[in-house]
Protein backbone atom coordinates (compact mmCIF):
# COMPACT_ATOMS: atom_id res chain seq x y z
CA UNK A 1 0.00 0.00 0.00
CA UNK A 2 1.13 3.07 -0.87
CA UNK A 3 1.49 6.76 1.96
CA UNK A 4 -1.21 8.38 -0.19
CA UNK A 5 -4.69 7.59 -0.71
CA UNK A 6 -6.88 8.87 -3.13
CA UNK A 7 -10.54 8.15 -3.40
CA UNK A 8 -12.58 8.61 -6.38
CA UNK A 9 -15.91 8.34 -7.24
CA UNK A 10 -16.26 7.91 -11.36
CA UNK A 11 -14.16 8.12 -14.26
CA UNK A 12 -14.70 11.90 -15.09
CA UNK A 13 -13.61 13.03 -11.64
CA UNK A 14 -10.22 11.41 -11.40
CA UNK A 15 -7.14 13.13 -9.35
CA UNK A 16 -5.78 15.23 -12.48
CA UNK A 17 -3.32 17.48 -11.75
CA UNK A 18 -2.99 16.20 -8.53
CA UNK A 19 -1.09 12.98 -9.98
CA UNK A 20 0.70 14.69 -11.58
CA UNK A 21 2.34 16.62 -8.38
CA UNK A 22 2.49 13.59 -6.25
CA UNK A 23 4.71 11.77 -9.66
CA UNK A 24 6.73 14.49 -9.60
CA UNK A 25 7.38 14.92 -6.30
CA UNK A 26 7.92 10.63 -6.25
CA UNK A 27 4.83 9.96 -3.89
CA UNK A 28 3.60 6.83 -4.02
CA UNK A 29 -0.56 6.97 -4.19
CA UNK A 30 -3.18 4.33 -4.38
CA UNK A 31 -6.08 5.42 -6.68
CA UNK A 32 -9.79 3.84 -5.13
CA UNK A 33 -12.74 3.86 -6.98
CA UNK A 34 -15.44 3.76 -3.58
CA UNK A 35 -18.30 3.82 -5.49
CA UNK A 36 -17.14 0.06 -7.24
CA UNK A 37 -16.60 -1.06 -3.85
CA UNK A 38 -12.48 -0.80 -3.98
CA UNK A 39 -12.51 0.65 -0.51
CA UNK A 40 -13.64 -2.79 1.10
CA UNK A 41 -10.40 -4.49 2.87
CA UNK A 42 -7.97 -1.26 2.05
CA UNK A 43 -6.02 -0.95 5.53
CA UNK A 44 -6.99 2.06 6.86
CA UNK A 45 -3.92 2.65 9.19
CA UNK A 46 -2.07 2.92 6.72
CA UNK A 47 -1.82 5.90 4.52
CA UNK A 48 -0.67 8.83 5.41
CA UNK A 49 -2.57 11.24 3.80
CA UNK A 50 -6.01 11.41 2.22
CA UNK A 51 -7.43 13.28 -1.36
CA UNK A 52 -10.86 12.92 -1.66
CA UNK A 53 -12.17 13.49 -5.42
CA UNK A 54 -15.17 14.61 -6.78
CA UNK A 55 -18.61 13.22 -8.45
CA UNK A 56 -21.87 14.11 -9.88
CA UNK A 57 -23.49 12.31 -6.81
CA UNK A 58 -25.20 13.73 -4.07
CA UNK A 59 -23.72 13.01 -0.37
CA UNK A 60 -27.75 12.65 0.03
CA UNK A 61 -28.26 10.42 -2.37
CA UNK A 62 -29.27 6.30 -1.34
CA UNK A 63 -25.98 5.10 -2.27
CA UNK A 64 -24.56 1.90 -0.25
CA UNK A 65 -21.08 3.00 -0.38
CA UNK A 66 -21.59 6.64 0.69
CA UNK A 67 -21.97 5.41 4.42
CA UNK A 68 -18.71 3.49 3.64
CA UNK A 69 -16.53 6.14 2.89
CA UNK A 70 -17.95 8.56 5.86
CA UNK A 71 -16.90 5.84 8.17
CA UNK A 72 -13.36 6.13 6.40
CA UNK A 73 -13.21 9.00 6.51
CA UNK A 74 -14.14 9.80 10.11
CA UNK A 75 -11.64 6.60 10.76
CA UNK A 76 -8.56 9.12 9.15
CA UNK A 77 -10.34 12.08 10.91
CA UNK A 78 -9.72 10.29 14.23
CA UNK A 79 -6.18 8.99 13.28
CA UNK A 80 -5.21 12.80 12.82
CA UNK A 81 -3.73 12.43 9.12
CA UNK A 82 -4.04 15.64 6.48
CA UNK A 83 -7.08 14.87 4.14
CA UNK A 84 -8.00 17.27 1.19
CA UNK A 85 -11.61 17.09 -0.09
CA UNK A 86 -12.44 17.93 -3.36
CA UNK A 87 -16.52 19.52 -4.20
CA UNK A 88 -17.68 15.91 -3.55
CA UNK A 89 -15.16 15.29 -1.55
CA UNK A 90 -15.38 17.89 0.35
CA UNK A 91 -19.07 17.48 1.18
CA UNK A 92 -18.40 13.87 2.16
CA UNK A 93 -15.47 15.41 4.54
CA UNK A 94 -18.41 18.16 6.04
CA UNK A 95 -20.95 14.53 5.92
CA UNK A 96 -18.54 13.11 8.42
CA UNK A 97 -18.03 15.72 10.91
CA UNK A 98 -21.68 16.37 11.18
CA UNK A 99 -22.29 19.10 9.07
CA UNK A 100 -24.83 19.01 6.79
CA UNK A 101 -25.10 19.45 2.95
CA UNK A 102 -27.97 20.97 0.88
CA UNK A 103 -29.27 21.10 -2.58
CA UNK A 104 -28.76 24.93 -3.95
CA UNK A 105 -31.62 26.76 -6.22
CA UNK A 106 -28.54 26.86 -8.72
CA UNK A 107 -25.78 25.12 -10.13
CA UNK A 108 -22.43 27.23 -9.92
CA UNK A 109 -20.30 26.43 -12.72
CA UNK A 110 -17.25 28.05 -14.44
CA UNK A 111 -14.27 30.36 -13.14
CA UNK A 112 -15.75 31.79 -10.07
CA UNK A 113 -13.74 34.55 -8.06
CA UNK A 114 -12.88 33.56 -4.28
CA UNK A 115 -13.32 36.02 -1.78
CA UNK A 116 -10.91 35.27 1.71
CA UNK A 117 -13.40 34.90 4.98
CA UNK A 118 -11.98 37.55 7.27
CA UNK A 119 -11.83 34.29 9.76
CA UNK A 120 -9.09 32.81 7.43
CA UNK A 121 -6.42 35.83 8.21
CA UNK A 122 -3.49 33.58 9.80
CA UNK A 123 -4.71 30.07 8.28
CA UNK A 124 -1.76 27.84 6.14
CA UNK A 125 -4.12 26.83 3.87
CA UNK A 126 -4.32 29.79 2.09
CA UNK A 127 -0.68 31.79 2.84
CA UNK A 128 -0.02 31.45 -0.70
CA UNK A 129 -2.89 32.40 -2.48
CA UNK A 130 -3.25 35.90 -4.05
CA UNK A 131 -5.74 38.45 -2.51
CA UNK A 132 -7.72 37.42 -6.06
CA UNK A 133 -7.78 34.63 -7.60
CA UNK A 134 -10.51 31.88 -9.05
CA UNK A 135 -11.42 28.31 -8.55
CA UNK A 136 -13.26 26.11 -11.19
CA UNK A 137 -16.02 25.43 -9.96
CA UNK A 138 -19.54 22.52 -10.92
CA UNK A 139 -21.80 21.76 -8.51
CA UNK A 140 -25.22 22.18 -6.88
CA UNK A 141 -25.21 21.14 -3.52
CA UNK A 142 -23.67 22.98 -0.81
CA UNK A 143 -22.05 22.20 2.83
CA UNK A 144 -22.73 23.96 6.38
CA UNK A 145 -19.93 23.98 8.56
CA UNK A 146 -19.06 21.64 11.12
CA UNK A 147 -18.67 22.89 14.31
CA UNK A 148 -15.71 23.79 15.29
CA UNK A 149 -14.61 24.56 11.45
CA UNK A 150 -12.93 28.07 10.32
CA UNK A 151 -14.58 29.07 7.05
CA UNK A 152 -11.61 30.20 4.53
CA UNK A 153 -13.81 30.81 1.19
CA UNK A 154 -16.83 32.07 -0.26
CA UNK A 155 -17.84 33.27 -3.60
CA UNK A 156 -20.35 35.26 -4.86
CA UNK A 157 -22.97 32.28 -5.85
CA UNK A 158 -21.81 30.10 -2.60
CA UNK A 159 -20.70 31.33 1.35
CA UNK A 160 -19.01 28.27 1.65
CA UNK A 161 -16.57 27.53 -0.79
CA UNK A 162 -13.87 26.05 1.97
CA UNK A 163 -13.54 25.34 5.48
CA UNK A 164 -10.48 23.81 7.28
CA UNK A 165 -11.12 21.49 10.50
CA UNK A 166 -8.57 21.25 12.88
CA UNK A 167 -4.79 21.80 11.41
CA UNK A 168 -5.15 18.88 9.19
CA UNK A 169 -8.41 18.58 7.34
CA UNK A 170 -9.34 21.19 3.96
CA UNK A 171 -12.67 20.93 2.29
CA UNK A 172 -13.31 22.57 -0.81
CA UNK A 173 -15.97 22.90 -2.66
CA UNK A 174 -14.44 23.80 -5.68
CA UNK A 175 -12.31 21.82 -8.29
CA UNK A 176 -8.41 23.05 -8.16
CA UNK A 177 -7.67 19.43 -9.23
CA UNK A 178 -8.63 20.59 -13.30
CA UNK A 179 -6.60 20.06 -15.73
CA UNK A 180 -6.98 21.61 -19.68
CA UNK A 181 -7.50 18.22 -20.69
CA UNK A 182 -10.27 17.56 -17.79
CA UNK A 183 -12.41 20.61 -18.43
CA UNK A 184 -12.08 20.23 -21.93
CA UNK A 185 -13.59 16.23 -21.50
CA UNK A 186 -16.42 17.69 -19.50
CA UNK A 187 -17.43 20.49 -21.49
CA UNK A 188 -17.57 17.98 -24.40
CA UNK A 189 -19.43 15.33 -22.48
CA UNK A 190 -21.51 17.91 -19.99
CA UNK A 191 -22.26 20.64 -22.00
CA UNK A 192 -26.21 20.01 -22.15
CA UNK A 193 -26.13 19.97 -18.36
CA UNK A 194 -25.27 23.77 -18.34
CA UNK A 195 -27.63 26.79 -18.45
CA UNK A 196 -25.80 29.83 -19.33
CA UNK A 197 -28.69 31.48 -19.05
CA UNK A 198 -28.13 31.60 -14.87
CA UNK A 199 -26.07 33.89 -13.49
CA UNK A 200 -24.45 30.98 -11.26
CA UNK A 201 -22.71 29.98 -15.08
CA UNK A 202 -20.32 30.83 -17.55
CA UNK A 203 -20.92 30.09 -20.92
CA UNK A 204 -19.02 27.45 -22.68
CA UNK A 205 -17.53 30.35 -24.37
CA UNK A 206 -16.69 31.91 -21.40
CA UNK A 207 -15.09 29.10 -19.85
CA UNK A 208 -12.73 28.07 -22.71
CA UNK A 209 -11.55 31.89 -23.14
CA UNK A 210 -7.61 32.53 -21.87
CA UNK A 211 -8.22 28.77 -20.74
CA UNK A 212 -4.43 27.53 -20.83
CA UNK A 213 -3.62 31.11 -18.64
CA UNK A 214 -6.43 30.18 -16.57
CA UNK A 215 -5.61 26.75 -15.34
CA UNK A 216 -2.18 27.27 -15.00
CA UNK A 217 -2.57 29.89 -12.42
CA UNK A 218 -5.25 27.29 -10.89
CA UNK A 219 -2.50 24.38 -11.19
CA UNK A 220 -0.34 27.10 -8.45
CA UNK A 221 -3.11 27.42 -6.32
CA UNK A 222 -3.69 23.35 -6.30
CA UNK A 223 -0.06 23.06 -5.59
CA UNK A 224 0.21 25.18 -3.00
CA UNK A 225 -2.83 23.17 -1.16
CA UNK A 226 -1.14 19.86 -1.95
CA UNK A 227 2.15 21.33 -0.44
CA UNK A 228 0.97 22.18 2.85
CA UNK A 229 -1.45 18.82 2.87
CA UNK A 230 1.91 16.79 1.90
CA UNK A 231 3.92 18.54 4.28
CA UNK A 232 1.62 17.60 7.61
CA UNK A 233 1.79 14.01 6.33
CA UNK A 234 5.71 14.90 6.46
CA UNK A 235 5.49 13.76 2.54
Amino acid sequence: MADVLILTHIDYCPPAHLAQVLQARGCSFDVLRVDLGELHGYDLERPKAVAVMGGPMSVNDPLSWIADEVAALQRFIARDIPIIGHCLGGQLLAKALGASIRRMAYTEAGWQRMQRRPEAADSPWLAHVPAAFSIFQWHGDTFALPDGAQPLLSSQWCDNQAFAWGDKVLALQGHPEMTKELIELWLDDWAHLLDASQPSQQSIDEIREGLSEKVRLLNQVAEGFYAHWLKLAGL
